[in-house]
């Protein structure tokens, strides 16, 4: 199996992909533990976690990971749009 068949399978938790989300967008632990309404200390072990979940080494590699798995949206980047309804 090649790591990335592995590292698209893993569960990751409703949290995870809003931290994730919040990584890629380029806020720190601090202001993510702001805008999650939770500690920095969680936002530390979500991370942690998403990480060995992800077999990723930091941040970077994560958010290239998101992209890879379509797990985030950048700038209309990895973006799934919905066609428009014709009137």
């Amino acid at each position: 199996m090649s790591s990335g068949e592995l590292q698209g399978n893993h569960q990751l938790s409703e949290r995870e992909l809003q931290v994730i989300e919040l990584v890629a967008s380029g806020l720190k632990n601090e202001e993510i533990s702001q805008r999650l309404d939770i500690s920095k200390r969680t936002v530390d072990n979500h991370i942690s976690n998403i990480l060995t979940k992800t077999d990723t080494d930091n941040r970077v590699a994560l958010v290239r990971w998101a992209l890879q798995w379509g797990k985030v949206c950048l700038d209309d980047v990895n973006c799934c749009t919905l066609p428009q309804a014709e009137p």
